[in-house]
């Protein structure tokens, strides 16, 4: 559904009405217009405080980048922003800055204890106000579960507070703020999601901290078709959210298998048609669900390599009023169904190496939300489950979820105008997101390179201001 504030408000009327009124003026976000469009154009700047491990990495991965890239420099806390290598010209922070930047990246995991979170301060004091419209800050951090002194713990996880708030700060410009921890020796991994992070992909993921771990090297990829030769299955595809994955990961070169229930058969098969894909009809709440599913991906494929839990449902109540079949179809569908066809995958070997799993959540299944504690229930327990199996899988299986916000479905459009206006304002960016966003984050999750990306839940809410 169109949002008409948003656009009347980027008007010059409406601009100059939402100024002195004092109402929200979300800046439209850009999105990936081209599968072959750079990852990042512009003036970039990189820094790194002293004893920084990924500096060097951050550095290659941009200097591959379309953007003329800088290092910071002026300061003694910032002196190893120059490893980040010869296609970086210094810039001395001490004197007045005059770029406008695209991107902002910072290397902090050299940050020992609070005293040295100083060069976070030398490095963005002189440059945050010169971040341009949808322009990007991404920091890399260490992991604070795997620091050994508490000084340096405390040091690294302040990072997230500051990430947090730079976003909430940034977002009335369209920019995205967020945080890399980075496990000792991963450097080598971090460059799917520094791609993900300051692209036009993440428009709509702000405020959010995700773990990179150590993995095999990926193999070589195409860059324009990076799942070319993957078998991808997609519950739910028949629209909306689910319609998008199946569009994106399709667009990315794999094959998709599209489910949802037999009365979306012929939407269903809109949608496979049309990215050259199959579909099947399925009811994910039968006993036999998984076994069907299973024999479909064995006769047809004989394996697969990403599977994709969205289908969902919502069956409203206050608990005291919900009857006892809207609590067990949503705990159904919504989480347990997710983990017995996994189970049948798993059993059969069915699941490749190297495989990903891609679960959703909810911002309710994070924060809460009035009158759906069944379904709130449900989709916290989608992330205990993906944080419990992530450290079970093996042969370079990973698993993780995505926790969507307010986003542009049939359902939203569907809410009393007040609610739908608030859902949409109620995030740092002060907009809704698009079925896109969600897709963009799986696809980055189903990348052979991001195999260092395990165990996460991530928001794809426009830094929702309610809940973590």
């Amino acid at each position: 559904m169109s949002d008409l504030y948003l656009r009347i408000v980027n008007t010059p009327v409406g601009k100059t009405a939402a100024q002195s009124l004092g109402l929200p003026a979300p800046v439209p976000l850009k999105r990936l217009k081209r599968t072959d469009q750079p990852f990042i154009e512009g003036d970039v700047l990189i820094g790194a405080a002293n004893g920084g491990k990924a500096i060097a990495a951050l550095g290659a991965t941009l200097g591959a980048s379309a953007a003329t890239l800088h290092h910071a420099s002026g300061s003694d806390r910032l002196n190893d922003s120059a490893k980040a290598g010869n296609k970086a010209q210094p810039m001395d922070l001490a004197s007045e800055v005059s770029q406008k930047f695209s991107a902002l990246i910072f290397d902090a995991t050299g940050i020992r204890n609070p005293v040295e979170l100083r060069a976070l301060y030398d490095f963005f004091h002189p440059t945050i106000k010169k971040l341009g419209t949808n322009a990007r800050v991404l920091v890399v951090g260490q992991n604070p579960a795997s620091c050994r002194k508490a000084p340096q713990a405390a040091a690294q996880q302040a990072l997230e507070g500051f990430v947090r708030s730079v976003g909430k700060e940034i977002g009335k410009k369209g920019a995205t703020a967020n945080l890399l921890w980075m496990a000792p020796g991963a450097e080598k991994q971090l460059d799917s999601s520094v791609r993900f992070f300051l692209s036009a992909r993440s428009a709509y993921v702000s405020g959010q901290v995700v773990r990179v771990s150590k993995s095999e090297p990926a193999s070589a990829t195409n860059p324009v078709a990076p799942l070319s030769g993957k078998v991808a299955l997609v519950t739910g595809a028949s629209r909306g959210i689910g319609a998008a994955i199946a569009q994106t990961l399709a667009r990315d070169g794999a094959t998709v298998i599209g489910l949802d229930i037999p009365p979306a058969l012929e939407e269903l098969e809109k949608v496979t048609s049309a990215i050259k894909g199959k579909a099947l009809a399925c009811d994910i709440t039968d006993d036999k669900a998984p076994k069907l599913i299973a024999d479909f991906v064995e006769e047809h494929f004989g394996g697969v390599d990403l599977v994709i839990h969205n289908a969902g449902i919502t069956r409203d109540k206050t608990l005291g009023n919900m009857p006892e079949h809207f609590w067990d179809m949503t705990i159904a569908v919504n989480l347990s169904a997710e983990e017995l066809i996994d189970e049948e995958l798993a059993k059969r070997e069915l699941l490749r190496a190297n495989g990903r799993i891609v679960c959703i959540s909810s911002i309710s299944g994070i924060a809460g939300n009035f009158g759906q504690t069944n379904y709130s229930t449900a989709k916290s327990g989608v992330i205990g489950y993906v944080e419990a199996m992530a450290r079970q899988v093996k042969n370079g299986v990973t698993i993780n979820a995505i926790a969507p916000g307010f986003i542009e479905t049939q359902m939203t459009a569907a809410m009393p105008l007040t609610i739908r206006e608030a859902g949409r304002r109620m995030n740092s960016l002060s907009q809704g997101g698009l079925p896109v966003d969600v897709a963009e984050a799986i696809a980055w999750y189903c990348s052979p390179a991001s195999g260092g990306v395990n165990g996460n839940v991530v928001r794809v809410c426009g830094q929702s201001l309610i809940g973590k």
